[in-house]
C-alpha cells in the first residue's frame, strides 16, 4: 500500500523552527521528485520546495526562500523540510507530494500554526 505520512507539525512562535518529515511506504521513493505544497484556509494549495530524486537541485517558493531548506534520505525513504524565520503566513496545512512518470501520491497533511 503506498503511503506518504507527515509528520512535525505543530505551534511555534513567530521565529521559530520545526522540522516537518514524509516518510514513503509501498514505493520507492528515491526515484521520485519531492515535493512539499502547503494549504492556508481559503487559499489554494502551493508548490513550497522540491527536490530531484538525488537531491541535487532543489527549488523553492520566494516566499521561504533563505529560511526553508527540503532534503532527503533515500536510505530511509523519507524526505524533509526545515522551516526557520517562521511567520504567521506561513500558517498552513503542509503535504507531501511523490510524482514519478505518471505516478502521483500524496500525504494527508500536517497542521503547522505560527502564531504567539
Amino acid at each position: 500500500q503506498v503511503q506518504l505520512v507527515e509528520s512535525g507539525g505543530g505551534l511555534v512562535m513567530p521565529g521559530g523552527s520545526l522540522r516537518l518529515s514524509c516518510a514513503a511506504s509501498g514505493f520507492t521513493s528515491r526515484n521520485y521528485l519531492m515535493r512539499w505544497y502547503r494549504q492556508a484556509p481559503g487559499k489554494e494549495r502551493d508548490l513550497v520546495a522540491g527536490i530531484i530524486s538525488t537531491g541535487g537541485i532543489t527549488n523553492y517558493a520566494d516566499s521561504v526562500k533563505g529560511r526553508f531548506t527540503i532534503s532527503r534520505d533515500n536510505a530511509k525513504n523519507t524526505v524533509y523540510l526545515q522551516m526557520n524565520s517562521l511567520k504567521p503566513e506561513d500558517t498552513a496545512v503542509y503535504y507531501c507530494n511523490a510524482v514519478h512518470r505518471g505516478s502521483d501520491y500524496w500525504g494527508q497533511g500536517t497542521q503547522v500554526t505560527v502564531s504567539s
